[in-house]
C-alpha cells in the first residue's frame, strides 16, 4: 500500500473525530502485517486526560481484530501544525512495531506534502521490557 493511499485512509477517518473542546481533528491509520488498514480518529473528552489520540484509537482496534503487529502508520489533521505522534503514542506504538515503522504525516489540504519519519526516530530509547 502506498503512503498516499494510506493517508487518504486517516483523511477519512478524520472525518469521525470527535473534537469539540480543541477543534483539531486527527485522523490515522495502521498498515498492519498481513495488510488490513485499521483507522481510529481522535475522540476529546471535557475531562482532558480522559482523551484519546487518533494513534492510540487506530491501535487498540487493531489489536482487537487480532492484528498487532503494525507495519506503517498514516496521521492526517485537519489544519494547524503537523500531526507528530505525542510522546504517549509513541511509547504505545513501540509496544506493536519496530523502530523502522514508516510514520507519515500530512494536513488534509496537503495530503501530497506529506512528511515521512520513523519510529525509531521520534522515540529513539523506547521503554521496552522484551
Amino acid at each position: 500500500m502506498s503512503p498516499a493511499e494510506l493517508l487518504a485512509a486517516a483523511d477519512l477517518a478524520r472525518l469521525c473525530a470527535h473534537a469539540p473542546y480543541s477543534n483539531y481533528q486527527v485522523g490515522a491509520a495502521v498498515l498492519t502485517a498481513d495488510g488490513s488498514v485499521i483507522t481510529g480518529c481522535n475522540v476529546e473528552n471535557a475531562s482532558y486526560g480522559l482523551t484519546m489520540c487518533a494513534e492510540r484509537v487506530a491501535i487498540g482496534s487493531a489489536v482487537a481484530l487480532g492484528q498487532p503487529l503494525i507495519s506503517a502508520i498514516a496521521i492526517v489533521a485537519g489544519e494547524g501544525p503537523p500531526p507528530f505522534p505525542c510522546g504517549a503514542c509513541r511509547q504505545v506504538l513501540s509496544e506493536f512495531a519496530a523502530s523502522e515503522l514508516p510514520i507519515y504525516v500530512a494536513n488534509s489540504s496537503a495530503l501530497d506534502r506529506y512528511e515521512t519519519t520513523t519510529l525509531g526516530a521520534l522515540l529513539p530509547h523506547a521503554f521496552r521490557l522484551r
